[in-house]
């Protein structure tokens, strides 16, 4: 897994060995930073199920002023730190927090308003409902700022607070953007 664009263009990134981790394929990741272009500079970003921290790590290597990483897995933190270091991005720095809690205790700590939030949780849970859900319900995105979840499966229905604005399919992922309703 490498770094797509940006500052750290094709940075190979430390990832997790084996078949259960299931990172954003690099097809996936260039279209969506494509789709996200003119957002990225100078944005707030959330990176709820970091992992390796890749999403994040892409905004913050095309210019988003911060990203907020966040997973409950203590392995995934490790490897987030190991790659921030490698990049030589100070950890909990001005460009990078990192916080290693249950994705509903970190939506209901870090301080609002993200202009990008990337939600990628294993496909195995529906975590992702509930944790657009609760962005809903606390307005954590700006006026003009974006959801973006990663699912193995088309999304149905409606999250108050939110409105379902566009989804593409890139192999077996599906990415479901929303914003502000």
């Amino acid at each position: 897994m490498r770094i797509i664009g940006g500052k750290y263009r094709s940075r190979v990134l430390a990832e997790f060995k084996g078949e259960e981790v299931r990172p954003t394929s690099d097809r996936a990741r260039e279209a969506l930073f494509n789709i996200l272009a003119l957002k990225i500079y100078g944005a707030r970003v959330l990176d709820l199920f970091s992992g390796s921290g890749a999403l994040g790590l892409e905004a913050l290597s095309r210019g988003a002023a911060e990203a907020v990483f966040n997973d409950c897995a203590k392995d995934s933190v490790a490897l987030l730190k190991k790659n921030l270091t490698a990049l030589k991005i100070p950890v909990n720095g001005e460009e990078a927090k990192v916080y290693n809690m249950d994705y509903l205790a970190c939506l209901e700590s870090v301080r609002p308003q993200f202009d990008l939030i990337f939600i990628d949780p294993p496909y195995r849970f529906d975590y992702g409902v509930k944790a657009l859900e609760r962005i809903g319900e606390k307005g954590l995105l700006s006026s003009d700022g974006i959801a973006v979840y990663e699912r193995d499966r088309p999304f149905e229905g409606e999250i108050a607070g939110l409105e379902k604005y566009d989804e593409r399919k890139y192999g077996k992922a599906y990415l479901t953007f929303f914003k502000r309703g």
